[in-house]
């Protein structure tokens, strides 16, 4: 499930990874929600998500809120460029522990990257607040495709990896799987 502040580029971010598109130019903002699915290979296992991309506006909450209790996986999205959009993600950390299965995956994004040169959230900054909360984080472009697979891809594997581990086995760390993943494309920041 996708959730943010409207405009932070979760359609967008869900459109990249669905059909390796950017939608580009204006277009109407989500009303309550809208879902898309795709089937990803992991560990040679196909896995089917069915993404749901959610209304950022205050007055969609309810409906939403209704969705956190089903959901497995949580990226939460905030445009690099939008103070304001970092500035909330606390409220939606918020809800999502009120709302949202104890075991829930949640992944810090910040959006945008691809538009540096307006950043006014730090990487560190993201960092910092994703360290806090025992999140994994990285920035994103929804734009470029920068790391938009590989956000989805580390989700997938954490849960095919809680749907098959024996409990002798070592837990996936999905933190670690990023790491991977950035030392083979170096182009990430993560923690």
């Amino acid at each position: 499930m996708l959730l943010g502040d409207s405009g932070v580029g979760k359609t967008c971010f869900l459109v990249q990874f669905k059909d390796g598109a950017f939608l580009s130019g204006t277009f109407i903002a989500t009303v309550g929600i809208d879902f898309r699915n795709k089937v990803v290979t992991v560990d040679d296992v196909k896995v089917k998500l069915q993404i749901w991309d959610t209304a950022g506006q205050e007055r969609f909450r309810s409906v939403t809120h209704a969705y956190y209790r089903d959901a497995q996986a949580l990226l939460l999205l905030y445009d690099i460029t939008s103070k304001m959009s970092f500035d909330n993600i606390r409220a939606w950390l918020s809800e999502i522990h009120e709302y949202a299965q104890k075991d829930v995956v949640i992944m810090l994004l910040g959006n945008k990257a691809d538009v540096s040169s307006e950043r006014v959230v730090r990487t560190e900054d993201g960092e910092t607040l994703a360290r806090e909360y025992g999140v994994p984080f990285m920035e994103t472009s929804a734009k470029t495709g920068m790391n938009v697979e590989l956000a989805f891809l580390a989700i997938a594997k954490e849960l095919k990896e809680r749907a098959v581990q024996q409990l002798d086995e070592p837990r996936f760390q999905i933190h670690d799987y990023i790491e991977s993943q950035k030392k083979k494309s170096s182009c990430c920041a993560f923690i």
